[in-house]
């Protein structure tokens, strides 16, 4: 479950503490990418088009960081078909798609709404 908070106009989410932990992760782990290079943040950052600061952000693991800044760092750094890894061995996907059970394309429509 997320929590949405209105701050100023904008939608805010909070992440459970698991989901924080995989991002923190990600983020150490571009992190440790950049050093392994020799690389600065500022490099990074010019190689990526965005500000140090955003780099800095996504190496904390930044919640309010879009998915687009973690990609264009990752870019920079020669990483980015890591990300057409994610659910590539979707173990409970392909077990449901084995045992031939009926997905739905759509999430069911919630009644109370």
């Amino acid at each position: 479950m997320y929590v949405y908070i209105n701050t100023m106009g904008r939608k805010r989410v909070i992440l459970l503490p698991r989901d924080r932990k995989i991002l923190n992760e990600l983020g150490e782990n571009i992190k440790l990418s950049r050093l392994r290079r020799k690389l600065s943040a500022q490099q990074v950052a010019d190689r990526a088009g965005v500000a140090r600061t955003t780099v800095y952000y996504v190496e904390k693991g930044s919640q309010g960081v879009s998915i687009g800044y973690y990609l264009k760092v990752l870019v920079a750094l020669g990483l980015a078909e890591d990300l057409t890894k994610v659910a590539k061995d979707d173990l409970l996907g392909r077990k449901l798609q084995d045992a031939e059970l009926s997905v739905p394309k759509r999430a069911p429509k919630n009644d109370s709404e």
